[in-house]
């Protein structure tokens, strides 16, 4: 099967991946609302080409927080890669070296930070932060990815309870006997309930400053007034994100939301959005209204459950190619 765009590694990884599998990652929040609003929204934005321009030469590289990247497409955050792939988050590290993009590693990975610093050395990598009741785990984590070299920190602010995905209560999801969330293990040995914290408040981004020389970007805003106090509260960037519509149902898409946060901040920290994005002229909407730079989660999976590292390059080399395509074709 030619794999020609994002949405034919979608079909193979429907067909191929366990169906427990399947149904974690494309799990949205209670109706799916936003999980499906996130790509509708897209579909709603209209381009105003200008024709009889030099597009001959073009440049698509871009720069976050100060590191060169190939295109303005990044990987995203997400969990437990090994059920889409055996190599798991160690393959996506490769992939995201071999494309010179960013790859924001999950707390939530079922490879050891170690592992994925190892698999793919001097790639551009941040790691992505939950705040755990167990502060002390948390506090590890930020100084041994810091250690590693990781080169931001992502906390993830929409999550202090887990929002209701459907499937995964009818389905029991746990994962495999064999997985485990490699960072975290005695973490959750010491916490029965939740782990997550959800006491976390605007003042642990000052406990986190603390910890850590790291730039701090916050993701999961989808406000003006939450952009007004990130800023505020000294980060360095921002992630409009729905958490992929798997946290709220109701809320905004996220290309939606990117204006308005966009316009608060007043390029004061650099604004970045995931959520939605299927082709590569929704990277090219996405940088018309504001955004430094995308990035993808579903569709890295996908990749990854394709041919691993390989697959995962395919989808990002395709999304590259329709960017590129999509520029000069709007002048």
């Amino acid at each position: 099967m030619a794999m020609v765009c994002l949405s034919d590694f979608e079909a193979y990884a429907k067909k191929y991946l366990p169906k427990i599998a399947w149904d974690y990652f494309a799990a949205g929040a209670d109706d799916c609302t936003t999980r499906d609003e996130n790509i509708l929204a897209y579909k709603r934005i209209r381009f105003r080409p200008r024709v009889l321009r030099d597009v001959s030469v073009m440049d698509i590289r871009t720069k976050i927080l100060g590191s060169e990247i190939s295109f303005p497409v990044g990987i995203a955050p997400t969990g437990f890669h090994q059920l889409a792939w055996p190599d798991g988050e160690k393959s996506t590290a490769r992939a995201a070296r071999a494309m010179n993009t960013c790859y924001i590693a999950s707390t939530y990975s079922t490879c050891t930070l170690e592992e994925i610093s190892a698999a793919a050395p001097g790639g551009l990598r941040w790691f992505q932060l939950y705040i755990h009741r167990n502060r002390a785990a948390s506090q590890q984590l930020v100084r041994r990815a810091e250690a590693l070299g990781f080169q931001g920190l992502v906390l993830t602010a929409d999550l202090p309870y887990t929002g209701k995905r459907r499937d995964d209560v009818r389905n029991g999801f746990r994962l495999p006997p064999h997985m485990k969330v490699k960072n975290l293990e005695r973490a959750f040995e010491v916490c029965k309930m939740s782990p997550l914290d959800p006491s976390v408040t605007w003042n642990d981004i000052y406990w986190l400053q603390s910890l850590t020389r790291l730039p701090i970007i916050i993701k999961g805003i989808l406000t003006r007034e939450d952009a007004e106090l990130a800023v505020r509260h000294g980060v360095q960037g921002i992630i409009v994100s729905n958490h992929g519509g798997r946290q709220l149902d109701e809320g905004p898409a996220t290309i939606d939301a990117l204006v308005e946060v966009v316009e608060a901040v007043r390029g004061r920290v650099e604004v970045y959005v995931d959520g939605g994005i299927r082709k590569g002229s929704d990277v090219l909407k996405a940088l018309a209204l504001g955004a430094k730079c995308v990035f993808i989660g579903r569709p890295a999976l996908w990749g990854l459950a394709y041919k691993g590292e390989e697959g995962l390059q395919d989808v990002l080399r395709i999304l590259q190619d329709e960017f590129r395509l999509s520029m000069a074709l709007a002048g």
